[in-house]
């Protein structure tokens, strides 16, 4: 049985740690494309020497073309410009959406029957432009973000409790953003309602932590973004897919008729993944001020992709 491939686009930071993720799994090969001459093939030749010593046997081939990505299951898009100091993921739309456009052509072209998880930013608005112009049904085209905002709730909530951040399950849904919904309602530690163990202003706090989560670590950075949490929540979608885990992750997946406010977008929602990739959308009953806060969040992606389509992408 030939293994399962998977195309990685881009070998900056968050490309080539979801390459390495992905040869340490040892579940499929992997292609890592971009566009800097060398640089793709020098990442993946020090991974392929890596194996001998941390014991796996994936392939990893670096690349400038598209040729050795043919007839890859999967396409993980991170291309683009990172977030810079000062800079919001809106201002990063008109050269990011340039880029995944072109990126998704190429891709598609070679791999006709991939699915496309996209990282790039802004992440929901990329996931329309990368669904758009694959002309691929939605249920193969999905954005990473809730899986990487959950982890951060988590964690932070962890941190706060001195308890494993195993034991907790959390969920955040609508766009990968200022207005993304972290759900108190669905969160819990160890089985126990998270509300039942944090009072409402310190939760507060840890919500809005959550929500600028990425821009904090920009921020200590200065010179790039996070990379480590957002290739570990692409992998854990490419396993969930092609291990057909039917893995519940919170995905930017498009919503049709679960969520009011959210038809026909490209929004964070727990999302079944499996073989079939996104096999269904699951509906949560959220309570009435995260409702009305998906909606808005729904609303900010609207104007993103409306802001797409008026840039012609």
């Amino acid at each position: 049985m030939s293994r399962k491939k998977i195309t990685v686009v881009g070998a900056g930071n968050v490309g080539a740690t979801t390459a390495q993720r992905l040869a340490e799994k040892d579940f499929c090969d992997v292609v890592l494309v971009d566009i800097v001459e060398g640089m793709p093939q020098g990442k993946a030749l020090d991974l392929m020497q890596s194996g001998p010593v941390y014991g796996y046997d994936s392939k990893v081939i670096g690349t400038n073309g598209y040729e050795e990505s043919t007839d890859s299951d999967i396409v993980v898009i991170t291309s683009g410009l990172p977030r810079k100091p000062g800079m919001s993921r809106d201002d990063l739309l008109k050269v990011n959406a340039g880029i995944v456009k072109d990126v998704t052509l190429k891709a598609i072209a070679k791999s006709p029957g991939a699915m496309l998880i996209v990282v790039s930013n802004p992440l929901d608005a990329m996931t329309y432009v990368a669904c758009k112009h694959s002309k691929l049904p939605a249920h193969k085209v999905m954005g990473m973000a809730g899986i990487l905002d959950s982890a951060r709730f988590r964690c932070f909530i962890a941190m706060e409790l001195g308890v494993s951040v195993q034991d907790i399950t959390a969920f955040v849904l609508g766009g990968h953003g200022d207005t993304m919904v972290p759900s108190t309602k669905y969160t819990t530690v160890a089985g126990i309602p998270v509300e039942d163990l944090i009072p409402k202003a310190k939760l507060d706090a840890i919500v809005e932590r959550t929500r600028k989560g990425g821009g904090e670590i920009v921020a200590l950075l200065k010179t790039g973004s996070a990379y480590y949490a957002p290739s570990a929540a692409a992998v854990q979608m490419c396993e969930s897919i092609l291990l057909d885990k039917k893995m519940i992750l919170p995905c930017a997946v498009l919503s049709q008729g679960k969520y009011d406010g959210c038809d026909g977008l490209f929004v964070g929602l727990p999302a079944k993944l499996g073989e079939g990739g996104v096999e269904e959308v699951v509906k949560f009953k959220l309570s009435a001020d995260e409702s009305a806060a998906l909606k808005q969040s729904a609303g900010a992606v609207k104007e993103l992709c409306e802001a797409v389509d008026r840039l012609g992408f």
